[in-house]
């Protein structure tokens, strides 16, 4: 962190954990207050990082109305203390606003194929509305509002009962179980190191020229799911297979950014290659499985032959 800078992390933790910014707590500049983003907020700052927002299906869609009100009420508190304060605010928006792609790979001029009646449209049409409240508040109120859709993102701190793909494939190979795949294992994804995302949202945020459009923030390598099942096994040295089980409703067949604009207007690409990415992030649920550092929501046994992430499974 900045020692030039001072940060106050605003979180309900409702999928958060304090442990993540455990190390910071006694740092002088930085302030952790526990708020929740559909609730006014009362602060001085700067610049805002309006990151709020369950992003796995299997925790939004377990609290759909919530979901909803922290990407609307949410985002018009976050705009609202912008307005008030004059800060530069910057907005992450989703992938997921693309719903099941027509178009491959997905523009940012591309507006979608969304289901606004699914299980995760709470999501999808969530994160919608909060693209068009961001471009409202620039054209009532001269608010300039920068909105990242940030495609698959992974790395360490995820948690272990997080519900997406390379979380549980990872959780499943260390407990030495078969990998679940979902329909045939053809759907693809493409998968952004964390570190890479935070280099482009704090450049993103940094550049003094207004940045109008949305951008696409992720790596366009693609693969199917079934590959990325043989890679984690391969990398986590398993004598484990892969089952099959139907996929969930509305589950996108294909999604990968096209990134021009990010490299043009940001100068910005990934540079972590997916085995790299996925060797760090093994070690951190290896090390997080040894120290017996389980989520209290965590509710099966490891050591029964049984793992959070089985019946879990999603692809974003």
């Amino acid at each position: 962190m900045d020692q030039k800078q001072y940060v106050i992390c605003l979180d309900n933790l409702s999928t958060g954990s304090i442990e993540n910014v455990a190390c910071l707590l006694e740092a002088p500049n930085f302030e952790f207050i526990q708020h929740d983003v559909t609730l006014p907020i009362q602060a001085e700052v700067d610049e805002i990082y309006n990151l709020a927002c369950p992003a796995s299906p299997l925790h939004y869609q377990r609290e759909p109305v919530e979901t909803l009100r922290t990407s609307v009420v949410g985002t018009m508190n976050v705009l609202e203390l912008a307005l008030r304060t004059g800060a530069r605010v910057l907005h992450a928006s989703t992938s997921e606003i693309y719903g099941d792609p027509e178009q491959h790979p997905q523009p940012e001029s591309y507006s979608g194929n969304v289901n606004p009646i699914g299980v995760r449209a709470c999501y999808n049409e969530g994160k919608r509305c909060a693209e068009t409240l961001c471009f409202d508040y620039r054209r009532r109120h001269g608010l300039k509002p920068r909105i990242a859709r940030i495609f698959n993102t992974y790395g360490p701190n995820m948690r272990i009962d997080d519900g997406r793909v390379i979380s549980n494939f990872i959780v499943q190979a260390l407990c030495s179980e078969p990998i679940t795949l979902y329909g045939d294992g053809q759907q693809s994804r493409s998968f952004c190191f964390v570190d890479d995302m935070i280099d482009a949202l704090t450049c993103m945020m940094s550049l003094s020229c207004d940045i109008v459009e949305p951008v696409n923030l992720g790596n366009p390598t693609e693969i199917s799911m079934a590959d990325l099942a043989q890679r984690v096994i391969q990398l986590t040295d398993s004598d484990i297979g892969t089952r099959h089980e139907s996929a969930p409703p509305d589950d996108p067949r294909r999604r990968r950014p096209c990134i021009d604009r990010a490299r043009s207007v940001l100068g910005w690409e990934p540079a972590t290659d997916l085995d790299q990415g996925l060797t760090v992030t093994i070690d951190y649920f290896r090390d997080l499985l040894r120290c017996g550092r389980m989520d209290a929501e965590r509710t099966t046994d490891v050591a029964a032959g049984t793992s959070p992430a089985s019946g879990m499974l999603r692809y974003d």
